[in-house]
């Protein structure tokens, strides 16, 4: 009967988990098994590997043939060294003590690598890590900047809007104090001129007639002159004071 050392897929899709066993060449590949040597889990990295070294190494030397994907799990354990080493003891080329002794500093060699590889891989991580952090802290700074530059440009819209709201009414406001201003100043310099006209009708009617006339006009003249002046002092004078 052809005994092989193979895989037995175990786990879920996507997911693998493998047996190693030891099993009829003939029977399927997930059917029945002779013994089971270990498991193997290529989901983590490095892969995690359990094997029953001296059981292996008897399978081999009954005859079994690994798979080749066996062979190398079986090599990366070191059973086929310890199977290489025990066929040299059997043939005198070594004592047993010697073949144990190279065996034990192969394995603490193979540790040291397996634990310098785990090193370098949770550096790597961490160091992917804090420069993906530092990636998304510099686009939340950015953005944060962003939004404050918007944040500023619509304050400062929003206080020139109430600086022109404010500045219309007081503009609005003068120019109703002006333009008060100058219809009282008118109002004021009408009245007068009414009031002059009378008494230069007043006096037309006691003087004669051509004398009436004269002094009407020269009254008339001097009256509006009067008043012109006056009002245009008068206007002077409050938009002066307004502008102050």
């Amino acid at each position: 009967m052809p005994v092989k050392i193979r895989l037995q897929r175990h786990g879920k899709k996507g997911k693998p988990f493998y047996w190693i066993v030891a099993a009829d060449g003939r029977s399927k590949r997930d059917g029945k098994y002779l013994e089971k040597l270990g498991t193997y889990n290529p989901n983590v990295n490095p892969a995690e590997i359990n094997l029953d070294i001296d059981g292996a190494v008897q399978w081999l030397q009954n005859g079994a043939q690994p798979t080749d994907t066996a062979r190398a799990i079986l090599s990366y354990k070191g059973a086929m060294l310890k199977k290489h080493l025990a066929e040299g003891v059997r043939k005198g080329a070594m004592t047993e003590e010697q073949a144990e002794a190279k065996f034990n500093a192969w394995v603490e060699e193979k540790a040291k690598l397996v634990a310098t590889k785990r090193d370098k891989l949770a550096t790597a991580k961490a160091k992917a890590k804090a420069e993906a952090l530092a990636a998304e802290k510099a686009v939340n700074e950015a953005r944060t900047a962003v939004a404050a530059e918007e944040v500023a440009e619509e304050a400062l819209e929003a206080e020139a809007v109430e600086t022109a709201a404010e500045e219309a009414p007081a503009a609005v406001a003068e120019e109703t104090v002006e333009g008060e201003a100058v219809e009282t100043v008118t109002e004021e310099a009408t009245t007068e001129v009414e009031e002059k006209a009378s008494e230069v009708e007043t006096a037309a009617d006691e003087a004669p007639d051509a004398v009436a006339e004269e002094a009407v006009e020269e009254k008339t003249e001097e009256a509006v002159a009067e008043t012109t002046e006056e009002a245009a002092e008068e206007a002077t004078e409050e938009a002066a004071k307004e502008e102050e």
